[in-house]
């Protein structure tokens, strides 16, 4: 067999460490990208409520989203690449795009379900993150434009076969990405002053959908890296966050969750009580290891008329420019992340060098290693069930 050293990028939960793996090519252990180009691989855009988002088929990815500041000036303000050739030969740290089947880490690459054990493809260290070698996001979806009461909306649908990185059954998994005006939860965020915001804000609709012919764990994210003053604007550091949870799931050296749920009162994991990103993220480790990227425990969702099922998760300010982004969704989790081994040794749009923090991850999923943890919330989907999980993105300026 031939050798081959390969640079993946493992961004963890939602981190994103490189390591170098050398491995040997073989049908079992090569980290194959698929390299066939669907006939459409244009990017499609959807308009509306003053943003504008560009989406790839490759991996369901958000490449572009071009949002307004306080004084109408637009600016793109995801990480991403210019062109697609860095995604589709591995390059991204998981920049903008779906991962899947199951999002972040199980542990030793392996779980037993229904009396049967299963040996999944590692991709981080013992692990398997965000799906395995070759996850959701190192593949091309369909994609459609669909109709919508409120607009176009774009439809992307991937058939996942029995077996995949080594997880059972067949999955069929559809994301919906579709811009809104409208009402998007019962719940409403508090401006600056204090004062209620209206929910008829410009909003970015995630919809994920999964259904499959074997029992499989199915946890998908979106895994956008968000900079609010502009992909090139340097770091997130003083974003000022509040992320509507009490509590956190601590790791241990490899990142996988221990089991325990604990308070973030009186930690550096406190942001119950907004403020900014950096104000106390040198306290989460050493010199070389400090920063963010931890799964948050959210209160369950509350169905109520007029609603969709999704409770405010965070709310994220940017004070030169003004904008100010809600993450609303159904999922139990969200991984916070901070761009922790961004490095600027990536060069993004407009040659654009990321630096460590040039971006923050909020991940909406259910909870990391949940497969092999009966004390977390069940990612275990059944023939008959199906699989959802809706993520708002509400912008506005204050």
């Amino acid at each position: 067999m031939k050798k081959q050293t390969v640079l993946l990028v493992a961004a963890g939960g939602a981190a994103a460490a490189f390591v170098l793996y050398t491995y040997y090519t073989s049908k079992s252990r090569a980290a194959v990208i698929p390299t066939v180009i669907p006939n459409d691989a244009n990017i499609y855009v959807l308009e509306g409520g003053g943003l504008e988002v560009h989406i790839s088929a490759f991996g369901a990815t958000i490449t572009k989203l071009y949002a307004p500041d306080r004084d109408g000036k637009k600016d793109d303000i995801v990480l991403g690449f210019e062109s697609l050739e860095p995604y589709t030969e591995g390059k991204s740290p998981y920049f903008g795009c779906i991962v899947g089947r199951v999002a972040n880490r199980i542990a030793n690459a392996l779980f037993s379900l229904d009396g049967k054990e299963y040996n999944l493809k590692a991709n981080n260290g013992p692990n398997t993150l965000h799906g395995g070698l070759v996850g959701w996001d190192k593949v091309w979806w369909d994609a459609e434009y669909v109709d919508h009461p409120e607009g176009k909306a774009l439809r992307l649908t991937y058939t996942s076969p029995d077996g995949e990185e080594g997880f059972p059954g067949t999955v069929r998994a559809t994301v919906t990405y579709r811009l809104t005006t409208s009402g998007v939860s019962s719940r409403m965020s508090m401006g600056s002053r204090g004062n209620e915001l209206p929910p008829e804000q410009p909003s970015l609709v995630t919809e994920m959908e999964a259904t499959t012919d074997q029992a499989t764990p199915i946890s998908m994210a979106q895994h956008t890296y968000w900079n609010l003053g502009g992909h090139h604007s340097g770091t997130v550091l003083d974003h000022v966050l509040r992320l509507v949870a009490t509590a956190y799931t601590p790791v241990d050296a490899n990142l996988i969750p221990t089991g325990e749920i604990i308070p973030t009162a009186g930690t550096p994991f406190d942001f119950a009580n907004r403020h900014k990103i950096g104000a106390l993220i040198r306290s989460t480790g050493d010199a070389d290891t400090y920063g963010y990227d931890h799964n948050y425990v959210l209160s369950a969702p509350k169905k109520s008329k007029g609603s969709n099922g999704t409770r405010l998760a965070a709310s994220v300010f940017e004070p030169i420019t003004g904008r100010a982004m809600d993450v609303l969704t159904d999922a139990p989790g969200v991984q916070f992340y901070t761009g922790n081994f961004l490095d600027g040794s990536i060069e993004g749009k407009n040659g654009v060098q990321y630096e460590k923090h040039a971006g923050f991850c909020l991940e909406t999923q259910g909870f990391p290693n949940a497969i092999n943890n009966a004390r977390f919330p069940n990612v275990v989907v059944r023939p008959g069930e199906t699989y959802r999980h809706t993520i708002v993105h509400r912008f506005y300026t204050r």
